[in-house]
């Protein structure tokens, strides 16, 4: 099985993710989309092929969204995409791109169906700043309530740096 992930290793769901992809027994291709940056090819053909709009990858939480003026209603696609390749920190993650679709994996357990054979349970790591339990995570594990842009498992975080 081909896995493409879209990864930023300065995120905790990310990280998660990938070693999710791992404990399946498949060896992603990874996209350090940070360092790379993004074409308008790639982009428009990711939300395609995930069936949202392009807005709907808009990360907001720890990017320049609000300052750049991309939260409004009337944001065209096309400011959206100048504004995501000059600041790559601008789209979602992670993405994960298999033959079984392509999808935004927040939460992290939304990769078990794009994969052929995913782990039976999983472990994740600890929350950025150290603190909290590493979480079960299994196929059959019940979706985590999100509220005000976090879950219960992921508090809302500092940044640090």
């Amino acid at each position: 099985m081909t896995v493409t992930l879209y990864h930023n290793p300065a995120c905790g769901t990310s990280r998660n993710t990938l070693a999710m992809i791992r404990a399946s027994g498949v060896e992603p291709t990874i996209v350090p989309y940070i360092d790379t940056g993004w074409s308008r090819d790639t982009l428009l053909s990711l939300a395609a092929r995930i069936g949202v709009p392009l807005k709907a990858l808009l990360r907001e939480k720890g990017s320049p969204a609000a300052e750049l003026n991309l939260l409004r209603d009337d944001v065209s696609d096309d400011e959206l995409l100048a504004a995501m390749i000059a600041h790559p920190i601008l789209v979602n993650r992670p993405i994960v791109d298999t033959p079984r679709g392509t999808r935004l994996c927040r939460p992290l357990e939304r990769v078990f169906d794009l994969l052929d054979t995913p782990p039976v349970s999983f472990t994740q790591g600890r929350w950025r700043d150290g603190s909290g339990p590493p979480e079960p995570v299994t196929a059959h594990s019940p979706a985590r309530a999100v509220s005000h842009g976090h879950d219960s498992l992921h508090p809302p975080q500092r940044e640090v740096g």
